[in-house]
């Protein structure tokens, strides 16, 4: 948490109220929150914001000034927020940076992160790239069926763990994947290249279906997620398996939902869900 739906929402929130604003000030609380580039924050200060980006759970501001672009890389990580007002903030005790702005609907942009997992990273053209390469593998709401049906008929291990790892499929955490496979009737710890092309297919539809509607609701707050404006998101009243332990399939069989610790929960049905 935040996962893909959450941090797309977080991005479309930016577009709307900070696109074309400037820079005034970068305040930084902690100098360990800045992963990369810390010697190079002066350069921020009067850049424009012309482009807000989103690749797996990390949001990108991307800044211009004399024909030159940079961008501010915010990871979200297990408990991070953007927030426009200070209000909305949490605690002080965990407000690591201010970005202060002008020409824009709000004046500021406040990132909190209270277990610090997540991080900021300010970065050259160069840089970016490379982080991209390295932290980012397909985007579920971008990549074709073609290529997701390739993509799971080449793996050798189990599905779900396939579409936890961020370097092979960016932005799906445990909350959303244990959400499509139950909706698409896969069990967690199937085998992919074993997985029918039909099967597979059914699942990227409804891998699709879930991240866009969680996107529609506002992302899904389950423990603390806001959205830069200081709503919550409702997508946690649509979870059918999550956390459902006990409670009857909603697919009609009234099996008990069923949990399995591995890396992560997987909440399952043992009816509707065969290996």
């Amino acid at each position: 948490m935040p996962e893909l739906p959450e941090v797309e929402v977080v991005r479309r929130q930016l577009e709307s109220n900070i696109l074309g604003a400037t820079i005034q000030y970068i305040w930084i609380g902690r100098e360990d929150i800045i992963r990369q580039g810390l010697s190079s924050l002066q350069w921020f200060t009067k850049a424009r914001l012309v482009a807000i980006q989103r690749y797996g759970k990390s949001v990108a501001l991307v800044c211009e000034q004399a024909d030159e672009r940079r961008y501010v890389v915010v990871e979200l990580g297990m408990t991070g927020l953007l927030l426009f007002d200070r209000q909305f903030v949490p605690s002080e005790k965990h407000l690591h940076v201010i970005i202060t702005l002008t020409n824009s609907k709000q004046v500021a942009l406040h990132y909190w992160n209270a277990r610090r997992f997540g991080r900021l990273s300010l970065l050259n053209e160069q840089e970016w790239k490379a982080y991209r390469q390295r932290r980012f593998g397909l985007d579920p709401l971008t990549v074709s069926e073609n290529e997701f049906v390739a993509f799971i008929k080449g793996c050798r291990g189990r599905v779900k763990a396939l579409l936890l790892n961020q370097q092979r499929i960016a932005g799906i955490g445990n909350i959303y994947a244990n959400e499509m496979l139950f909706r698409s009737g896969v069990h967690p710890e199937a085998q992919g290249h074993r997985l029918s092309k039909k099967r597979i297919q059914f699942l990227f539809e409804e891998m699709q279906k879930v991240l866009i509607e969680a996107i529609r609701q506002g992302g899904s707050s389950i423990r603390d997620f806001l959205a830069p404006n200081g709503a919550s998101g409702q997508f946690q009243i649509y979870h059918q398996v999550y956390q459902k332990m006990g409670q009857p399939c909603l697919h009609g069989c009234s099996t008990p939902i069923r949990r399995l610790v591995s890396e992560r929960s997987s909440f399952f049905c043992p009816t509707c869900q065969k290996r």
